[in-house]
């Protein structure tokens, strides 16, 4: 019997014994909700995965940061409060570089139209049932070969941030430019969180960010930014025809099978990993996610706010530094609608200026937790389909043709009952 066949087997009451220590006296599994600091560090795990995007397309795609962080945080809420375990949310990294890349095209009506589409989108899939007609052409070396290459190219973009001559996102120079004070920080941050990482006293990622945050500041990432408080500007936008019809071919079709693999699926996969046998899991599923993101996308795509999804790196990167619970998601919440609603301008400075170097070392951690579950396939076949998914991905920009080469290959070897 597989190890996905005993997870599936373990009674909704027990719970299994994780690789990570818990916190407290009482089993996390039976706590809906946890407010301490463990709990508080690893709802910043994601960061790595969040700011760089958001950051980027605030300043590049001239968002409202308000929009977008308080569309961020009432989804991280109802994630919390609904799922009761830290779900991660995440801006659509297919849509987020492409816009990021081509700023001209790519206008807030247009983000808006995306978020619009794909909040219909999902919701028909949810409701209408095809989100789980869909989940079946996605076997366990299909989904494993998904967190794997999500996990290297974590690695890889964490690396990237950590290298980067660049001390901060908005591309200000800093101080000491001569030095290579990005890389200094990151290996500093590096060795901290590695050894505070099941530290309970002093969680990493708590630890991680202080420094980030100070070192941002002195460093000066906060000169010339505006610090002024109450929320930025927010209002409804109003795609035309044509921002629609561009959203759709530019942004969305080269993002649903990103969304369907590893945010419905992976997402769903990755629970049932992490969280073996705790009962909350009946939630967990695929058409679920679908149709959270389908509702919480519809409205902030009015507001121009940046499209947002699940994924399996985000809850990989929350569990790694603590998160056990939907406190996790609740706290992360309400602090980017404080962001958005009392510090407006300030708010968004102040994470613009951790040091890129910082939320490398995060991405980086959240990579390492992902790549180790592919250790549950158990066949070469399934090894195969995982690597060929995970290699097509590295190599071709577009993970869609990762993802459709090894659906197909894997339909492929398991009707022909081809041996590796």
């Amino acid at each position: 019997m597989d190890k996905r066949q005993n997870r599936e087997s373990t009674p909704p009451h027990k719970t299994v014994s994780s690789p990570f220590p818990e916190t407290g006296d009482t089993p996390v599994a039976s706590r809906l909700f946890r407010f301490d600091r463990v709990e508080l560090a690893g709802a910043f795990g994601d960061l790595g995965t969040l700011l760089p995007i958001v950051v980027a397309m605030i300043f590049i795609n001239k968002l409202s940061p308000s929009s977008v962080f308080l569309a961020f945080g009432l989804f991280y809420l109802v994630s919390g409060c609904y799922y009761r375990l830290p779900i991660p949310v995440q801006p659509l990294k297919a849509v987020g570089a492409l816009a990021i890349a081509y700023p001209a095209i790519i206008t807030e009506s247009v983000i808006g139209a995306a978020g619009i589409i794909f909040g219909v989108f999902l919701l028909a899939l949810s409701l209408s049932g095809m989100i789980d007609r869909l989940t079946k052409l996605f076997s366990q070396a299909v989904v494993r070969g998904i967190q794997l290459t999500l996990g290297l190219i974590f690695l890889k973009k964490g690396i990237e941030l950590i290298v980067n001559k660049n001390i901060f996102m908005s591309g200000l120079p800093g101080r000491l430019p001569e030095y290579p004070v990005n890389l200094i920080i990151g290996i500093v941050v590096f060795i901290l969180v590695l050894l505070l990482l099941d530290n309970k006293r002093f969680p990493a990622a708590l630890a991680a960010l202080a420094i980030g945050i100070i070192a941002g500041i002195a460093l000066g990432g906060l000169a010339g930014q505006p610090i002024s408080l109450g929320p930025t500007d927010m209002h409804l936008v109003k795609p035309s025809l044509a921002d629609y019809w561009t959203a759709l071919i530019m942004l969305i079709l080269p993002q649903i099978p990103l969304t369907i693999g590893n945010a419905c699926v992976g997402t769903a996969d990755t629970c049932a990993s992490l969280f073996a046998g705790n009962s909350r899991l009946v939630r967990t599923k695929a058409g679920k996610f679908a149709f959270s993101m389908g509702m919480m996308n519809l409205p902030a795509g009015l507001f121009g706010a940046v499209p947002m999804c699940h994924g399996t790196g985000g809850l990989a990167a929350h569990y790694r530094f603590g998160a056990r619970t939907g406190g996790a998601p609740i706290m992360i919440g309400i602090l980017f609608v404080i962001i958005a609603l009392a510090f407006g301008e300030l708010g968004f400075s102040l994470l613009a200026s951790i040091p890129q170097s910082v939320l490398g070392v995060l991405l980086l951690f959240a990579g390492l937790e992902l790549c180790p579950l592919l250790r549950s396939l158990k066949t070469n076949e399934e090894y195969f389909i995982a690597l060929l998914i995970a290699g097509i991905a590295l190599a071709v920009p577009n993970m869609a043709w990762a993802f459709g080469i090894g659906i197909a290959t894997d339909i492929f070897i398991r009707k022909m009952k081809v041996r590796i």
